[in-house]
């Protein structure tokens, strides 16, 4: 179950020590397991050139994580970031980024994350998306964009999550806006 805004709780990562993720699989009396397969600069697709307010054909740093719950695969995400905020950070070099995870590696160079914007469709999986999540047939998957927004409303970073559909929820809480 994803807990929505919950999930980037600065205390609770402070706490902890953990990844959103893994405090949500923890919650959830499974073991949490997180794989980064790739770091490497990559042009940035054109939805995350759109949110991040980038150029067409500019590079951003890419960062490839897979998900597991108890060893199964339940989600991967594929985090963009802008050049100018990765820097030579562990954020563009390093797969394993330690205590709090990614969003303390964004705050060390001077990104907090004080709002997301999150979109969020169903489709059908692609054949490596079947694989690689070790799906059943007929099985559709979430597909979360998610991007993170500092405290002068600049977004810093954006993930496209791939969620099974029958492992995975959607669970938000927030504030109605006027």
């Amino acid at each position: 179950m994803r807990l929505g805004s919950n999930r980037y709780s600065r205390r609770l990562r402070s706490e902890i020590g953990l990844s959103p993720f893994r405090i949500e699989v923890a919650r959830q009396g499974r073991t949490p397991k997180a794989e980064c397969r790739s770091v490497e600069l990559a042009p940035a697709p054109a939805d995350v050139v759109d949110r991040l307010g980038l150029e067409v054909g500019e590079l951003v740093v890419r960062r490839e994580n897979w998900y597991f719950a108890d060893d199964e695969p339940v989600q991967v995400g594929v985090t963009y970031i802008p050049l100018s905020v990765a820097g030579d950070s562990p954020l563009a070099t390093a797969k394993v980024l330690g205590k709090g995870s990614i969003y303390a590696r964004f705050e060390d160079v001077g990104y907090v994350i004080t709002r997301i914007r999150e979109e969020i469709s169903a489709r059908m999986p692609s054949p490596d998306e079947v694989t690689g999540l070790a799906m059943p047939p007929g099985v559709p998957v979430i597909e979360v964009l998610h991007t993170s927004f500092d405290a002068n409303r600049q977004p810093f970073e954006v993930t496209r999550f791939v969620m099974r559909g029958d492992l995975n929820g959607l669970d938000y809480n927030m504030p109605v806006e006027d």
